[in-house]
Formats: structure tokens, C-alpha cells, sequence
């Protein structure tokens, strides 16, 4: 996707680009390897990218978004509850005693994060992680 609007955004001499990934980029997952992996070398995909395409104002940048109210969400919450015989509140409890903001995200808050990035405004924003995650994310 990038190779195709690379050229406009190189003419324009302006461009974003955000990849929405994870947390796992900062913290691992648990029993997630391959997933983790993957992610932390997109991220640094992006990172290399920042660098080579910054001279043409283009941006490069990651969002990782924390638990958010979603139907995967909702589909991991219903698969832990079968699997331990805890109910989805009890699960519910569970995650988001790690959210110090206690409560799942809602999609517009991951949504207001990317349009930011993607503004004028973000123009000196370039090669970062953003979590948005209400401050789950224990590294820096």
C-alpha cells in the first residue's frame, strides 16, 4: 500500500503514514511469540521509514492501542470466560485492574489519537510509539 502512495506523498511533499499495532511492541504479550514478533519488527519497519522519508515531510508513526470496546474484545472476553469458568465481569475485573483510567477504551479514542496524526498539527510528530492504552503500558 505504501509503494502506491508513496509517489503522491513524495510530490506533495507531505504525507502520513500510521500503522496501528500494539502494545506488545513495548511489553510482550504472553503466549503471543510469533504475534510479538511480527509486531516489533513492524515497528521498526516504521522507524527505519521515518528516517528515509522525513526529509520529504512525511511522517512515519505507530499507534498501539490498549483493550478497547470491540467485538475481538467482546470474543476474547467470551473465550477466557469458557475457559476458566469465570464470568465475563469477573474477566472484565481482571484486565482492567492492570488500566490504571480503569475501563475499556472506546474506538473514537483510538480514532482521535490517529486523526491527530494525521494533521498538520503532528508535523514535528515523527518515528514514535503512541500508546493509548489509559496507561496500561508500563514502559516508557
Amino acid at each position: 500500500m505504501l509503494q502506491a502512495v508513496l509517489p503522491g506523498m513524495r510530490d506533495a511533499a507531505y504525507g502520513r503514514v500510521i500503522n496501528v499495532i500494539s502494545t506488545s511492541v513495548k511489553e510482550p504479550i504472553r503466549n503471543l511469540g510469533v504475534s510479538n514478533t511480527i509486531r516489533g519488527a513492524m515497528a521498526s519497519w516504521a522507524k527505519t521509514l521515518a528516517t528515509e522519508l522525513g526529509p520529504f515531510g512525511i511522517t512515519v508513526n505507530n499507534v498501539l492501542p490498549g483493550y478497547t470496546k470491540t467485538a475481538r474484545l467482546d470474543q476474547i472476553l467470551a473465550d477466557r470466560s469458557k475457559a476458566t469458568g469465570k464470568t465475563e465481569d469477573e474477566i472484565a475485573k481482571t484486565m482492567l485492574a492492570t488500566v490504571p483510567l480503569g475501563r475499556f477504551a472506546e474506538a473514537a479514542e483510538i480514532a482521535n489519537v490517529i486523526a491527530f496524526l494525521a494533521t498538520p498539527a503532528a508535523g514535528y510528530v515523527n518515528g514514535i510509539n503512541v500508546p493509548v492504552d489509559g496507561g496500561r503500558t508500563q514502559s516508557l
